[in-house]
């Protein structure tokens, strides 16, 4: 079953608003098993939107509209599908009804163009919109199948959610169930990790591997086929064991997570305290990590270390370490996490110091970063990298190695109980 999702509005052309609805609309299709291989954006002009769905019909079973379904003149969708479907538009008794309570709830006048929300094609299966006005429609002719959403995303993802996936079903267009998996992975590169797994890739059929270069991190998205979701979801856990016996050591976590929130998890489920010392990142790690609900139970505050004079007077690192080995160091770095540690009276204390750029530092070329970890009751361990990015990029990626070290010394304290 192949899909095509056709979006109109003249604004979307404009750059005046991304289109969102095709990204939701298309995970939603692969997750329902319906394949979509082309996405179409149109503007507000009848004659180019019918061209576009001739072509569309050419090359795709479902055709999924979204917008145009509003009051306005421009909004054009459902009376040029009706006039190239040879269909006439009535008006929907129901959406009229919820159309004139909404502007009496409101204490607002009601002007007549509001009543062209309330038209829908003859014959259609009607969406209901609980969160606007428009109802959006299921009509099926000359062998295709028509589905017309409100351009809104929140009017369009909870229609759909709620009301476009019984209809596809009932129109029998859902064969069978497909079920994803991403995988994350951290500490090692795109080209490397697909290395690693390239008979798995080069041999797959059902699942399939999907491999994705994020921010610093790969993500593997793991796709499983069949009529029965118990099965799917084998399929992916077989498919997962053997990818992690080749790279557990880089995997962290799944789906939309993060390696700040996998941080946050592990605290919350072990009962452990943080703090943070941060001179080269400014505050990113904790700024990341208060941003996470629940943050107040694991983190109960931190430095901002920018300058020596701070390092020494806040932090009481020692005068001959800066004189000696300098604020980028690996024993700079230690003392900031187990002074800070001590200071704020937490399990943990974690350290960055480095160089961002643009400019090299006390002789230490740019990308030079060194993380400390003080973990109590444990020895503390300082971790240096050489990035080679720009100013923000190794700021953030700073960040995330952290997090990911952290994990690894959590993860290996946990195995040697």
């Amino acid at each position: 079953m192949n899909a095509e999702i056709i979006a109109v509005g003249s604004e979307l052309l404009l750059g005046q608003i991304v289109n969102t609805n095709a990204r939701f609309l298309s995970q939603q299709l692969a997750d329902l098993g319906i394949n979509v291989f082309f996405h179409t954006v149109v503007g507000d002009n009848p004659d180019r939107l019918e061209s576009a769905i001739e072509i569309a019909e050419k090359r795709a079973d479902l055709i999924i509209f979204t917008g145009g379904l509003g009051p306005t003149k421009d909004d054009l969708t459902k009376e040029t599908i009706a006039r190239h479907l040879r269909k006439e538009l009535v008006i929907d008794e129901d959406a009229l009804t919820s159309i004139e309570l909404y502007f009496k709830r409101t204490n607002r006048v009601m002007t007549e163009n509001n009543r062209k929300q309330a038209l829908v094609l003859s014959g259609a299966h009607i969406l209901p919109n609980d969160h606007g006005m428009a109802p959006g429609m299921v009509v099926e002719a000359k062998d295709h199948t028509y589905m017309l959403l409100p351009g809104p995303p929140k009017e369009l993802e909870p229609m759909f959610s709620q009301y476009g996936y019984q209809a596809l079903s009932k129109a029998n267009l859902v064969k069978e169930l497909i079920v994803s998996r991403v995988l994350r992975f951290f500490g090692i590169g795109e080209a490397a990790l697909e290395t690693e797994i390239m008979d798995l890739i080069d041999a797959q059929s059902n699942p399939t591997i999907a491999p994705l270069a994020g921010d610093g991190e790969v993500t593997l998205r793991l796709t499983a086929k069949h009529v029965d979701g118990k099965i799917a979801q084998s399929l992916l856990d077989n498919l997962e064991n053997t990818i992690n016996q080749r790279l557990g050591s880089f995997f962290y976590g799944y789906d939309q997570t993060s390696l700040l929130e996998e941080v946050m998890k592990t605290l919350q489920t072990r009962k452990l305290t943080i703090t943070a010392a941060e001179s080269l990142t400014g505050g990113l790690f904790q700024q990341g990590l208060t941003a996470i609900s629940g943050a107040s139970s694991v983190f109960t505050g931190g430095v901002v270390c920018y300058s020596n004079q701070v390092k020494q007077e806040i932090l009481k690192v020692r005068k001959e370490t800066l004189e000696t080995h300098g604020a980028v160091s690996e024993q700079c770095a230690r003392e900031l996490a187990e002074n800070a540690n001590q200071l704020f009276k937490t399990d943990i204390g974690i350290s960055f110091t480095g160089v961002a750029g643009p400019e090299e530092l006390e002789g230490k070329p740019v990308g030079t970063v060194f993380i400390g970890i003080a973990i109590k009751g444990k020895p503390t361990i300082v971790e240096k990298l050489i990035l080679g990015g720009t100013r923000e990029a190794n700021r953030g990626r700073a960040v995330k190695y952290g997090c990911y070290f952290l994990l690894q010394l959590l993860k290996e304290s946990q195995n040697t109980k």
